[in-house]
């Protein structure tokens, strides 16, 4: 998988109809290729290309990725991240998930400082971090307007997300940022059969849900919105990815 985000995308041959069938991918790197070229949900095609051909005025020098983002890290990870979307100007940019924005910048510090990536920053594709143990990816695929995907655009990227997390076979632990994030990973859980608790638990930061022998962990996202305000701060989220690694240390 490496290869595969190292420099934005790695082609295989695949079939023709295999975006529009997300069945009997035999690897993640795999599935990402495919997922690499979906064009499935018309709004969010139309706006991750335009925000890529307007560009921001900071990186009017880069070409930005303008497609949907794969995960990202350790195919054998026992511990799985999952976002809301890629950012605009971060992965839409970068065509690498949480890389190039604020809240892949507190997102990664946190991973570090929990032994569970090689280093603090993730500015591009080719920086050299590496995640040990760790999976990111998102909800959805692509970059919506507003950061608002629709209900369909959900459903829809929700095969994605599901085949993906299938294939993320080792992963024992999730962390769910944010509520979008955690109804997602819920539902994932809840279509594999795992027998999950009734009423669904609340969301909120620091939630720790154990099922089926799996742990569901949930924080704020480390969005602008969090952690201006304060809402979330660096020494909370660090403690969601204590929690993460012991949890996974112990699964």
């Amino acid at each position: 998988m490496d290869d595969l985000v190292g420099k934005h995308a790695l082609r295989l041959e695949l079939p023709a109809d295999a975006v529009n069938d997300q069945t009997g991918f035999e690897s993640i790197a795999q599935l990402g290729t495919a997922l690499t070229e979906c064009r499935r949900c018309p709004r969010l095609v139309t706006w991750r290309e335009e925000v890529a051909r307007d560009k921001r005025a900071a990186f009017l020098d880069q070409e930005y990725w303008g497609r949907p983002v794969t995960g990202f890290g350790d195919p054998a990870a026992s511990i799985a991240v999952v976002g809301l979307a890629p950012a605009a100007h971060g992965a839409n940019r970068t065509g690498r998930m949480f890389t190039g924005d604020r809240s892949g910048e507190w997102l990664y510090r946190a991973m570090y400082r929990a032994g569970l990536a090689n280093q603090p920053d993730a500015v591009s594709v080719d920086d050299g971090l590496r995640l040990t143990d760790v999976w990111v990816t998102s909800a959805v695929k692509c970059a919506p307007p507003a950061n608002k995907p629709t209900t369909r655009e959900r459903d829809t990227c929700s095969e994605w997300l599901h085949t993906e997390l299938t294939l993320l076979s080792n992963a024992s632990v999730f962390v769910c940022l944010g509520q979008f994030g955690y109804l997602a990973v819920w539902r994932y859980l809840a279509a594999t059969g795992v027998t999950l608790p009734k009423p669904r638990p609340k969301f909120a930061h620091a939630l720790d849900v154990k099922v089926d022998g799996l742990r569901v962990l949930a924080s704020f996202h480390p969005s602008q919105q969090n952690t201006f305000t304060g809402k979330l701060t660096e020494q909370m989220l660090d403690q969601i990815f204590v929690a993460a690694r012991q949890a996974s240390i112990g699964s």
